[in-house]
């Protein structure tokens, strides 16, 4: 009886835990700001505590975790109309280095070590600060980069070229199954796939792990039941 309440109240907490989430909104860990991150912690423990709830007490973590929510909405949609709440809960953008000079005030503001600071700039491919122009400390931790323009890779734009623009790629098959809302989205039917798989010499869809469409091209990928066990990457 009692793993089958400890089960209960886990099936529990994850199923609130993922209504929760889905109301506070999906984002990235790089997208989260520093309170964000917190009350995430926060709310993940009490869900814990209360799949753990042995007593009848599993009211007071849910009474908690939504009160967490409440506050976080509350506090997020006050943000989104005030700019200068908006600065005080997630923080401001920093200049760290512009047109040759370090900021060190905002070094120390942020907490961040030069040393850190020039290995972040080499993760993004920047070994001289030379090359740089702008880099800039985001509320979210990131740091940004603007090369110089004499470092900068090339565009298509710079070199008066005009390719043509690429779209989404979308899923018509995937493992056998033709996804009929995805053929409908790009103006495409059934008549139309049978004829691409007709064209590749394809005649069951059983085979086939994944189709994508690229405009009017059908890429098409096959199941491979062979193992491939040799290790590329030593």
């Amino acid at each position: 009886m009692l793993i089958l309440k400890i089960v209960l109240l886990s099936l529990g907490s994850i199923f609130v835990l993922f209504i929760l989430t889905k109301i506070i909104g999906t984002r990235e860990m790089s997208q989260l700001s520093m309170f964000d991150y917190i009350n995430s912690i926060t709310i993940g423990s009490i869900a814990a505590e209360m799949a753990t709830s042995l007593e009848d007490n599993f009211l007071e973590p849910l009474i908690a975790m939504i009160v967490y929510t409440s506050v976080i909405i509350t506090i997020a949609f006050i943000a989104n109309k005030s700019v200068k709440f908006r600065r005080i809960v997630n923080g401001k953008t920093l200049i760290l280095l512009n047109n040759g000079e370090l900021y060190k005030d905002n070094f120390k503001r942020a907490k961040l070590d030069i040393c850190e600071f020039l290995i972040e700039c080499r993760f993004q491919g920047y070994f001289n600060l030379s090359d740089i122009q702008t880099a800039l400390l985001e509320p979210n931790g990131k740091i940004s980069i603007l090369p110089k323009a004499e470092t900068r890779p090339a565009t298509p734009k710079d070199l008066n070229l005009t390719p043509e623009q690429e779209n989404i790629v979308t899923n018509v098959i995937l493992d056998g199954n033709i996804m009929y809302n995805n053929l409908k989205s790009i103006g495409k039917d059934e008549k139309w796939l049978n004829k691409k798989l007709k064209e590749q010499n394809i005649k069951t869809l059983k085979n086939i792990f994944l189709a994508t469409c690229d405009n009017d091209d059908l890429s098409v990928y096959e199941i491979v039941k062979r193992e491939n066990t040799h290790d590329l990457f030593i």
